[in-house]
C-alpha cells in the first residue's frame, strides 16, 4: 500500500478504525520514505515517498468535546485516541481541527484565498525551495535532516527564544520540534519571507494544539 503511494498521496479516513498495526508500520515510511519487507525468502525494500493524509473523529461517536451531544464516556474517547501513537503523531507535520459547520457559515458569501492565488503562493515556495536547495540533496523543506535544520530554519534571537518558550509549553519531543521548524520554514517561503520569523513559529506551533487538546 505504501510502496503503492510513492510519489502521491496516502489518504486514510476515520483512521482509528484501522488495525493499530498497520498505523504503526506508517512509521518508517513516513520517516524514511521507504518500506523494508522481511520474508523466508530474503528483505526486500520498496520506496515509499509519499504525502500522508489522516482524517478522523474526536470520538466514537463524533461529538466529543460537546459533552451535551457526545455519548462517549471518557473510557470510550481515550481507548479511541489512544489508537493513535504518539511516535505517529511525532511524524505528522500538520494536526488541524476542523469545527462544524453552522447553517450561518453555510450561508455567508464565500471568502479567504481563493484557488488560484493559493496556487501562486505554492509556486512561488517552490521556486523558493528549488533556489534554496540547489547543488544538495534536499528538494523540500520536508527533506532536511536534523544535523541541517541549524542551518536552513535559522532563527534570529528573539525567534529562537520563542522557540525555546513553545518546545518548553507545548512540551515537544526532539522530533516534533523540528517538524515545527520545517513548518515555520514552509510558511515563512509563502509569506516570501527570507527569514523566520515570530509569526511564522506561533503558526506552525498551532498546527500541533489538537495534540495537547486531545492525546496529553
Amino acid at each position: 500500500m505504501v510502496s503503492l503511494a510513492h510519489r502521491g498521496v496516502l489518504f486514510m479516513d476515520e483512521l482509528p478504525e484501522c488495525n493499530r498495526d498497520v498505523i504503526e508500520i506508517l512509521r518508517q515510511p513516513i520517516e524514511d520514505k521507504k518500506v523494508s519487507i522481511a520474508r523466508a525468502s530474503g528483505s526486500f525494500t520498496y520506496p515509499a515517498d509519499f504525502i500522508f493524509l489522516g482524517a478522523m473523529n474526536p470520538c466514537p461517536c463524533g461529538y466529543f468535546p460537546d459533552q451535551s451531544k457526545c455519548s462517549c464516556s471518557a473510557k470510550d474517547v481515550k481507548r479511541y485516541l489512544s489508537r493513535i501513537s504518539g511516535p505517529i503523531l511525532d511524524r505528522i507535520d500538520i494536526c488541524a481541527e476542523v469545527p462544524r459547520t453552522t447553517i450561518e457559515s453555510l450561508n455567508q458569501a464565500k471568502s479567504g484565498t481563493s484557488s488560484g492565488l493559493m496556487r501562486k503562493q505554492v509556486k512561488i515556495a517552490r521556486d523558493i525551495q528549488k533556489a534554496r536547495y540547489k547543488n544538495t540533496l534536499y528538494h523540500f523543506n520536508a527533506d532536511i535532516a536534523v544535523k541541517d535544520i541549524s542551518i536552513f530554519c535559522h532563527l534570529e534571537k528573539n525567534e529562537a527564544a520563542l522557540m525555546a518558550e513553545i518546545f518548553e509549553e507545548m512540551n515537544l519531543s526532539l522530533r516534533s520540534y523540528h517538524r515545527v521548524l520545517k513548518v515555520a520554514r514552509t510558511i515563512a517561503d509563502l509569506d516570501e519571507s527570507e527569514n523566520i520569523k515570530e509569526k511564522h513559529l506561533l503558526e506552525a506551533a498551532h498546527f500541533r494544539l489538537s495534540e495537547g487538546r486531545y492525546w496529553q
